[in-house]
């Protein structure tokens, strides 16, 4: 499969609905919450992008933008936009939009580094077949150092 059918079949979209248990003390949804959905999104995307046990190392850029409401509907979408030889960089986004409009806007983005690991939670390579670079390569350099770290830390 070329790389671009690739990333394109593994991108993830997944659906909530903004509930009032989930909501601060300011009647918005809690930014660990969506940080939380987002995490889970990325692994996801990682995970069916890669066929391979995943690990996340760095959250970057994280921004929230706009207010999440109670009664938001939230989607939440990842995609891989590098596979390296050990990580993969995958951008989330959350959309929101009413139940009673066809508005949607997005409200949260951030980009989520993953190492690709064995089972005893050691680096390893993503098989060579799907990596792609960045046309930039350093526009994301703490996920970059957080991978090398991670490299360095294990002997690797």
């Amino acid at each position: 499969m070329r790389t671009d059918d690739r990333i394109k079949s593994t991108e993830t979209h997944q659906f909530r609905m903004v509930m009032p248990l989930a909501l601060n003390d300011n009647g918005n949804l809690f930014g660990g919450t969506a940080m939380q959905w987002m995490d889970e999104v990325a692994y996801i995307t990682a995970l069916r992008f890669t066929r391979m046990k995943v690990v996340t190392v760095a959250v970057e850029n994280l921004r929230f933008k706009k207010a999440i409401k109670p009664g938001s509907m939230a989607e939440i979408i990842g995609r891989v936009i590098s596979a390296r030889r050990i990580k993969i960089i995958i951008q989330v986004e959350i959309f929101i939009e009413n139940a009673d409009s066809d508005y949607r806007e997005k409200a949260v983005d951030a980009l989520f580094t993953f190492a690709a690991v064995n089972h005893e939670n050691k680096p390893v390579c993503i098989d060579s077949n799907v990596r792609f670079e960045l046309k930039n390569q350093h526009a994301y350099p703490l996920a970059e150092n957080q991978a090398e770290e991670l490299l360095k830390s294990t002997g690797n």
